[in-house]
């Protein structure tokens, strides 16, 4: 799904001429469309058609709002709620996308409540499918969780533990500090009690903690951002376990003018310790990810196309696995707040039995079964967005 990094959709609302007075503004998206799944490389999965919200953006909708409390402060808060549009349904909670409130002035803005992860927003901006659409980067990486990695099948984990570790989206009872900008350069920091468990106590929770430096400025954006996880027995499912999922990842993009050039890197690590090592047999995992992007828009039309690889190095893997998907996409600008889109993604597997990573999953797919953890692997899809 687009999502923007946290830092710039606060920048935005610290900026021009909302803050001249106090207001409430309603906005949205609305997204949806007909996609084609295949399945290339194991036998028994049928093609899935589907008319689809939220292919390219999620279907939302949103109040945001300030106050100009004066000497340059502000107030300012963001509500955002999720909705299927093609069948009418609320998306997960009720306000699931976004739900903050903060201060902003000269000394930067400081914000407490739900927010989209720094780290999974700028690697947003970074894919040309700004993680939309069947391009999106996190198809080959982001299908991460402990239920698929656990050698035990016997030992069940937190169902809230099952989120993409790898490529954590959203955190809840967040905070979050944006500094600044320096002539391009700010800061971002956040610290979330749950980001993939539950708060009820103090050894009952998934702390997430995020740094990232960026520096963005004309053509040029940058930055660095390191991620740690550190989930307790609450969340694993493991007496006396204490597993550390570390993660740093490097990003850049150039804007030539007739064409804008992406990559970012990506090293994810856990640190089970010696008592989840005997459980789960994943102390050490390591997974390796990369993209290389770019985006050619010419008047109306935009066409972008990305290569992603992911590699996976665990010993109760017995050895390496590999994930690679390349990524073609198209776009056309009927107005400034609507267009017409377009996307097809093939994904390649390595046969490796422990990680046989799926693209486009869907609910017929299972965790432990052979044929259908390979998901849908090949796929087009086009739809149309309207932003509002």
């Amino acid at each position: 799904m687009q999502q923007k990094l946290m830092a710039l959709a606060v920048a935005a609302l610290a900026s021009g001429a909302a803050f001249a007075q106090s207001n409430v503004t309603i906005y949205g998206t609305i997204d949806v469309g007909f996609s084609h799944l295949k399945e290339h490389q194991n036998k028994g999965v049928k093609n899935k058609n589907a008319i689809n919200a939220g292919q390219s953006a999620d279907s939302l909708i949103g109040f945001k709002g300030v106050e100009d409390l004066g000497n340059g402060n502000k107030a300012l808060f963001v509500l955002e709620a999720g909705f299927q549009n093609d069948t009418g349904k609320q998306n997960g909670d009720f306000l699931a996308e976004q739900a903050f409130l903060g201060l902003s002035g000269g000394w930067g803005t400081a914000i407490a409540g739900r927010l989209i992860a720094p780290r999974h927003g700028f690697l947003s901006a970074m894919d040309p499918f700004s993680a939309g659409t069947l391009g999106s980067y996190h198809n080959v990486f982001s299908d991460l969780n402990l239920r698929r990695l656990k050698a035990n099948p016997g030992v069940t984990p937190n169902v809230s533990a099952e989120a993409s570790l790898a490529d954590i989206h959203r955190v809840s009872n967040a905070v979050a500090y944006v500094s600044p900008s320096f002539g391009g350069f700010n800061i971002t920091a956040a610290y979330a009690t749950n980001g993939v468990g539950s708060e009820i106590s103090k050894k009952n929770d998934a702390k997430v903690c995020t740094v990232l430096p960026r520096y963005a400025n004309g053509p040029l954006d940058v930055g660095v951002v390191y991620q740690q996880v550190k989930m307790d027995e609450a969340v694993t499912g493991v007496a006396k376990t204490d597993v550390k999922l570390k993660q740093w990842t490097a990003g850049a993009a150039y804007d030539f003018g007739v064409a804008k050039v992406s990559a970012f890197y990506d090293s994810f690590k856990i640190d089970a310790g010696n008592t989840a090592h005997t459980v789960y047999g994943i102390d050490g995992l390591k997974l390796k990810s990369w993209l290389l992007g770019v985006t050619m828009p010419y008047g109306k039309h935009s066409l972008r196309a990305s290569y992603t690889q992911s590699k996976l190095n665990a010993a109760a893997f017995d050895g390496d696995a590999k994930a690679r998907q390349w990524a073609l996409g198209y776009g056309y600008s009927l107005s400034k707040r609507t267009s017409l889109y377009a996307a097809y993604a093939d994904v390649k597997n390595d046969k490796t039995h422990g990680y046989r990573r799926a693209a486009f999953l869907s609910d017929s797919t299972n965790d432990y079964g052979d044929a259908a953890r390979g998901g849908y692997q090949k796929g087009f899809q086009f739809g149309l967005k309207h932003d509002f």
